[in-house]
């Protein structure tokens, strides 16, 4: 495996490609299973969305709120992969990876977001 850290947006994207393979196996069962799907699909894929168009953020404003947009995404993901843990519908074994990924998702963005908000305009850098 590569050890070259991944841009922010490259990892949501493979994050992303993840969970829609998970939610295409959910999908398959009745009930519950499909319908908390349906909420985490809308959720993991705007995370990668939302750090797209924070690239063509009008203003640093612009930038942040995109970027802080993307972070609710996240912690809404990391929720939805929890619940299908905590109503038995899959197991903590099975999720494990995505819960890390989406942790880390998360700590990253949340670092970006505290970067943007203390960094003098020249400083503010789209990256890990």
């Amino acid at each position: 495996m590569d050890d070259t850290p991944q841009e922010i947006g490259e990892r949501a994207f493979a994050f992303a490609v993840r969970v829609v393979k998970l939610c295409q196996t959910l999908d398959n069962r009745p009930g519950t299973p499909r319908t908390l799907s349906n909420q985490l699909l809308r959720a993991a894929t705007s995370i990668g969305a939302n750090l797209q168009e924070s690239k063509g953020g009008q203003s640093r404003a612009d930038f942040l709120c995109k970027i802080s947009i993307a972070l609710k995404e996240a912690r809404e993901t990391h929720y939805w992969i929890r619940l299908l843990v905590a109503a038995d519908i899959l197991s903590e074994k099975q999720l494990a990876a995505l819960l890390d990924e989406s942790n880390q998702i998360i700590a990253i963005l949340t670092t970006i977001v505290k970067k943007v908000k203390s960094a003098p305009l020249e400083k503010v850098k789209y990256e890990k």
